[in-house]
């Protein structure tokens, strides 16, 4: 098995860390391995008319107003 530059320079690093570090990198490979990157548009036809038409009218409304916005005082 041949391994890409992109392997070869994780597998480089990976050998630099402790053991409990490495756990961490391996649990985080598993979750991208095992975690779907796309959901196919069929599967969400099951949510198609969940919302009124109005309830999403004032859901727009609500983005429109509040999104993008900083309050500096929250922080």
């Amino acid at each position: 098995m041949t391994l890409t530059t992109v392997e070869q320079e994780i597998l480089s690093h990976l050998h630099t860390l402790a053991l409990p570090q490495q756990r961490e990198v391996l649990a985080f490979v598993r979750t991208l391995v095992t975690t779907p990157r796309v959901v196919p548009g069929q599967n969400l036809l099951v949510f198609a008319g969940a919302f009124a038409t109005s309830d999403l009218s004032s859901l727009q409304q609500a983005i429109d107003a509040d999104c993008e916005q900083v309050n500096l005082d929250e922080w």
